[in-house]
C-alpha cells in the first residue's frame, strides 16, 4: 500500500519530531531525500517522488550529530532553509494571541462563549512556559474544563503554576483565613512587578 511519502508526491510532507528518529531509520530518509524515489515493502519497482520536506525538532541536530545519534549526511541534506522560531517565553507578544486561538477553537467545540479573565491574561504573561505551546494549548483546555463559570480565572490555573509563582515571589507571612483568591492576586501583583522590570514589552500592555 502507498505510504505518507506516495501520498504527498506533488506536495508537501511534515516530518515532526525528526530529531527522535532511530539512527537505523535516518540512512533509509536520506535515500529519499537524495535519490527522490522509494520503494514500497516487499517489492522491487522503484517509485520516483516529486516531494517537498519540511522537517521540525525541538533538540539541538549539531549536538547530536556530534555525539553521533544523527547522521551528519542527513542533518546538512535537510539544513537547506533552516528557521528558528524562539520559545514562547521569548516572544510574548505571542502569548494571547495563541491564547485566543486555542480558546475559540474550544469554544466552537462545545457550543460555549468562555472568555478570559484580565488576572488570568496577566498570568499567562507572566509565566515562563518551559513547555511552550504545548504546554499553553494544555493549560488552556484544562482551565476551559475545570472553569466554573464562563470566565477563566486565576483559581482555574493548574497547582504547578500557581506553586511555581509562591517559590518565585518573596512573601510574608500568609495572614490567616486569607482565600486563595486573595492569596494569587497578591502573588500575581509581585509576579507582574518583576516580569516588567525584565520585559519591556510588557510595559505596552
Amino acid at each position: 500500500r502507498p505510504g505518507l511519502f506516495e501520498f504527498a508526491h506533488t506536495g508537501t510532507l511534515f516530518l515532526d519530531e525528526l530529531g527522535e528518529m532511530p539512527l537505523s531509520v535516518q540512512p533509509k530518509l536520506l535515500r529519499v531525500l537524495q535519490e527522490y524515489e522509494l520503494e514500497r515493502v516487499g517489492s522491487t519497482k522503484k517509485i520516483h517522488l516529486d516531494i517537498r520536506i519540511v522537517a521540525a525538532t525541538n533538540r539541538d541536530l549539531k549536538k547530536e550529530v556530534a555525539q553521533g545519534s544523527f547522521r551528519r549526511d542527513l542533518y546538512y541534506r535537510l539544513n537547506v532553509i533552516p528557521v528558528h522560531i524562539p520559545p514562547l517565553r521569548e516572544r510574548t507578544e505571542d502569548i494571547l494571541p495563541l491564547a485566543e486561538h486555542i480558546l475559540l477553537r474550544l469554544n466552537r467545540q462545545q457550543g460555549t462563549a468562555k472568555l478570559f479573565g484580565q488576572a488570568f491574561k496577566k498570568a499567562l504573561l507572566a509565566y515562563r512556559w518551559p513547555g511552550n505551546i504545548r504546554e499553553l494549548n494544555n493549560i488552556i483546555e484544562r482551565a476551559f474544563v475545570l472553569a466554573r463559570s464562563d470566565t477563566l480565572e486565576l483559581e482555574d490555573l493548574p497547582d504547578e503554576m500557581t506553586a511555581q509563582w509562591l517559590q518565585r515571589t518573596p512573601q510574608g507571612p500568609v495572614p490567616a483565613g486569607s482565600s486563595l483568591h486573595c492569596i494569587l492576586e497578591e502573588v500575581e501583583a509581585a509576579v507582574l512587578a518583576q516580569r516588567l522590570q525584565e520585559d519591556r514589552t510588557l510595559s505596552e500592555i
